[in-house]
């Protein structure tokens, strides 16, 4: 989920940078400082927008840089468990599917991928259904959930586990394959002769009398 978030710190402007605006330069030197970095509090942090207040700046004896207590304003991104997000498929290996969501990589275990028995196409490389036939392949854009979360330091070392098995994720056409089914199951049903619907409930009804027994 991406937030606009308010934070403090005190920012070093070094002598070099002290010529120009000083809102500019602390903006500069946050963003240097700070784009990119993930914390597990805030999540990461996107970009720097703006700087919203400057204190008075304190000079420390043999340190020609002056320190400014400083507001400002920041675009973060902090995944959260049970989150719907959309992504596009960066890499397809034998375990699984990685997935390019917001500015973090996460994983579609093999086991997650769908609600499917899959076979692995190296060739590819992608993902086929047995029985439904739906299609996983690189650059496919998709939704998933997110189960588990991960965020350590930086981006390379933060993951995010994800699942596209429950109706309604995975790739947009894949929803018309599912409603596809559930009419050919409907209309399976429907089609049965009422001999055989009636041999079917005396069964059921058998297998409860011999349970209560």
């Amino acid at each position: 989920m991406y937030a606009i978030i308010s934070m403090k710190d005190t920012v070093r402007v070094p002598p070099k940078d002290f010529g120009g605006k000083l809102e500019e330069s602390i903006l500069k030197i946050v963003k240097e400082e700070y784009e990119g970095i993930v914390d597990e509090s805030v999540g990461v942090i996107v970009a720097v927008l703006e700087v919203d207040k400057v204190g008075e700046g304190k000079v420390i004896p043999g340190d020609g840089s002056a320190y400014y207590e400083s507001e400002y304003k920041a675009l973060v991104y902090k995944p959260e468990p049970k989150e719907i997000v959309e992504g596009t498929i960066t890499e397809i290996t034998e375990f699984g599917a990685f997935v390019r969501t917001g500015p973090i990589e996460g994983l579609i275990h093999v086991s997650q991928i769908m609600n499917d028995y899959i076979n692995y196409d190296a060739k590819g490389p992608g993902f086929i259904g047995k029985e439904t036939n739906k299609k996983l392949g690189l650059e496919d854009q998709v939704i998933a959930r997110i189960v588990t979360c991960s965020l350590k330091g930086n981006i390379p070392n933060s993951k995010l586990g994800l699942t596209m098995r429950q109706p309604g994720l995975g790739k947009e056409e894949w929803l018309a394959i599912d409603l596809k089914r559930k009419e050919k199951i409907k209309k399976g049903k429907e089609n049965t002769p009422k001999v055989e619907k009636k041999e079917i409930e005396k069964k059921t009804q058998k297998n409860k009398l011999l349970k209560k027994v």
